[in-house]
């Protein structure tokens, strides 16, 4: 049985911890890349609309709403885990965007892309 290192909460990364963050976000966004991306939300209709009965229009508009939906969703968590690692860059990874304090080690490992530590989110999330 392996021994696995204790993190305390509010604990700050260390030097491997960020090596295993960062490497844990490329390989997300590498894994994101490699996906055959779904259309753009601009591109035409990935289902054809074609002359039919009004269930089947209901069916293909559906459709074409989910698709535009997964490019979407696609593209903006694309550009979450590339910001996540242009902090890596400037040296402000780890560092929460409201109040400026570390974020923990246990909320990075178990969300490497967070912007926020745990008591800004709690704010931002009751606010809305």
């Amino acid at each position: 049985m392996s021994a696995s290192p204790t993190v305390q909460p509010g604990a700050t990364p260390d030097l491997d911890q960020l090596a295993l963050l960062k490497s844990m976000l490329e390989q997300r966004l590498q894994a994101l890349e490699s996906m055959e991306a779904p259309p753009s939300p601009d591109a035409g209709l990935p289902v054809p609309e074609v002359e039919s009965s009004p269930l089947d229009r209901a069916t293909v508009r559906l459709l074409n709403d989910l698709s535009r939906e997964a490019a979407g969703h696609h593209a903006a968590e694309m550009q979450v885990l590339r910001h996540a690692l242009a902090k890596f860059e400037d040296g402000s990874y780890g560092l929460c965007e409201s109040c400026g304090q570390p974020i923990g080690i246990s909320r990075l490992l178990a969300r490497p892309e967070a912007r926020l530590c745990i008591a800004c989110q709690t704010r931002a999330e009751r606010k809305s």
